[in-house]
């Protein structure tokens, strides 16, 4: 049987900019809280809570070390910046109450709901306020997007 080589090794993604992983990564996250909310099983809501806070904490980590610093320079912003690093804070602080935790009932759905609808409105100031600021300044968001990818990458392997 024969096989078709391809050139570009599995190893070597295609470039991404900034913006586009950061929204894969916004669009990946929505899915497993829709996941979340629909599910009946203790054991499932766990692992999905379990890979949501993995998730997360590897975007932010990501968005603080190298978005936002560049973005907060390339726009002398004073404003987006520090109130983006604020929402963090309380996604992480969720974080910490819900991450290994066994679901037990309201208290640990009612955190994951309003960890939801922190990362909702986190996410959507960001596209709809600094990506579009973002993408007017000269920073060149492939490069940044690699920077990024490198470091995901990275804080995966280590376990997020």
């Amino acid at each position: 049987m024969a096989t078709a080589s391809k050139k570009t090794s599995p190893r070597t993604p295609k470039p991404q900019d900034a913006i586009a992983l950061l929204k894969a990564d916004h669009k990946k996250v929505s899915g497993l809280f829709e996941e979340f909310q629909s599910s009946r099983s203790a054991a499932k809501k766990k692992k999905l809570v379990d890979q949501i806070c993995m998730e997360l904490t590897v975007h932010t980590e990501i968005e603080e070390e190298i978005f936002y610093p560049a973005v907060k320079a390339a726009l002398k912003d004073k404003e987006l910046v520090p109130e983006a690093n604020v929402e963090h804070a309380s996604i992480k602080d969720l974080i910490a109450q819900v991450k290994g935790v066994e679901p037990d009932g309201e208290m640990y759905n009612a955190r994951v709901k309003v960890m939801s609808e922190f990362v909702k409105h986190h996410v959507k100031e960001e596209q709809n306020e600094m990506f579009p600021k973002a993408k007017k300044t000269t920073l060149d968001m492939l490069e940044l997007g690699a920077r990024m990818a490198a470091r995901k990458a990275e804080l995966l392997a280590a376990g997020g």
